[in-house]
């Protein structure tokens, strides 16, 4: 008598702790999360720029000035991007005269990301090359580049972002030499500002 009264009530409380047990390890279902999040073929930087002036002779201070790019991206990695830049203003005064640059570049553009909001770029940039305000030969240059840019992404249409290139450019040697010249300069050219994705 004693052990059927023992296994009844061990089966009684069996019966009301397991559904207890069991429902309270069941994790509700959950929709999936979208990691990728939204993707944006567009992409519009402007920012505070700077370049070196070795082109000029005796010029002893870069420019500032503003630049700026347009960007098609096919995928997560990969973009054409078009490129420019304005540089009236020395940094200090003592450059000659009243110099100033502008930029017109083109070129590909590879992307990955760093961790967490940072990501990285590296680019390879085609154009021309306009010193304005010095008499020297060609008016326009060709130019090229490579640089590379890290991107602080505040969220999936803003950026913060940093960069620096170094943009070749082939202008005479000395003011006043008619003709065009062998002798390529190297500008190094760096900027900050927002880039906004759409």
């Amino acid at each position: 008598m004693k052990s059927k009264l023992l296994f009844l009530i061990t089966a009684v409380a069996s019966v009301i702790v397991a559904p207890a047990f069991a429902t309270g390890q069941v994790a509700p279902e959950r929709p999936p999360k979208d990691l990728t999040g939204p993707v944006y073929k567009y992409e519009v930087y402007v920012g505070y720029g700077y370049t070196s002036l070795n082109q000029v002779n005796q010029s002893r201070s870069g420019l500032q000035g503003v630049s700026g790019s347009v960007t098609r991206r096919f995928g997560d990695h990969f973009g054409l991007k078009v490129d420019g830049g304005h540089y009236a203003w020395s940094v200090t005064a003592t450059n000659a005269g009243n110099p100033t640059v502008d930029l017109f570049l083109a070129g590909p553009v590879i992307r990955g990301n760093l961790f967490e909001k940072w990501s990285a770029y590296a680019e390879g940039l085609l154009g021309g090359a306009h010193t304005g305000n010095v008499t020297i030969q060609p008016n326009v240059s060709f130019a090229g580049g490579i640089g590379m840019g890290v991107d602080y992404n505040k969220n999936a249409r803003w950026s913060i972002r940093a960069f620096g290139d170094d943009i070749g450019s082939s202008f005479t040697l000395v003011p006043y030499q008619p003709g065009y010249s062998p002798h390529t300069r190297f500008n190094a050219r760096a900027g900050i500002g927002l880039a906004y994705h759409f």
